[in-house]
C-alpha cells in the first residue's frame, strides 16, 4: 500500500515522502535472509546459499560468539608457566580490573576469530539437534544442489 506524506507550506500541503509497504517489502532476484525477533528483523541480501546456514546461525549465536570472542580477548600473561609470585600478582590484577582486563592487551585476531567460530558451531549443533531444524536443513541442502 503506498502512502505520500505531506508538509503544510504556506496555505498548500507539499508531497515530502512516499512510503510504499509491497516496495519496501519486496526482494530482488537472489538469495536473501530474512530473520523476525522481538523489536525488530535483520535482513541479509544477495547471499551465496552456501553460507545461509552460517549466516542463520551466526544471528542466532550472536550473544554466545560475543562473549566467546569476549573471553578469547581478556588480557593473560605473554610466557607461561609462570611463577607462584606471578600467577598471586596476575589474579590481584585481574580482580582489581575486573572487565577493564581485556582492554590491557588483546589476543590475536585468530584466537578471537576462533573463539567466535567454536561458538557458532557450538550453536548450530545445537540447533541440528531439533529434529524440525534438522529436516529444514536437509531441504534447503537438497534445494541449494538442485539449484546448482
Amino acid at each position: 500500500m503506498k502512502k505520500i506524506y505531506y508538509e503544510k507550506k504556506g496555505n498548500r500541503y507539499v508531497p515530502v515522502a512516499e512510503y510504499d509497504s509491497d516496495l519496501t517489502d519486496s526482494f530482488d532476484k537472489g538469495t536473501h535472509i530474512v530473520m523476525c525477533y522481538p523489536g525488530g528483523q535483520s535482513r541479509r541480501y544477495n547471499i551465496d546459499p552456501n553460507y545461509a546456514t552460517l549466516i542463520a546461525a551466526g544471528r542466532v549465536a550472536e550473544d554466545a560468539m560475543i562473549q566467546a570472542m569476549h573471553k578469547a580477548s581478556e588480557m593473560r600473561p605473554k610466557q607461561t608457566p609462570i611463577t607462584e609470585g606471578q600467577r598471586k600478582a596476575w589474579k590481584k590484577l585481574a580482580k582489581e580490573f575486573g572487565d577493564e582486563l581485556c582492554t590491557l592487551n588483546c589476543a590475536s585476531s585468530h584466537d578471537i576469530a576462533e573463539a567466535g567460530l567454536k561458538a557458532l558451531q557450538e550453536e548450530a549443533d545445537k540447533l541440528l539437534t531439533i529434529p524440525a531444524v534438522k529436516k529444514a536443513y536437509d531441504h534447503f541442502l537438497l534445494v541449494a544442489e538442485l539449484t546448482k
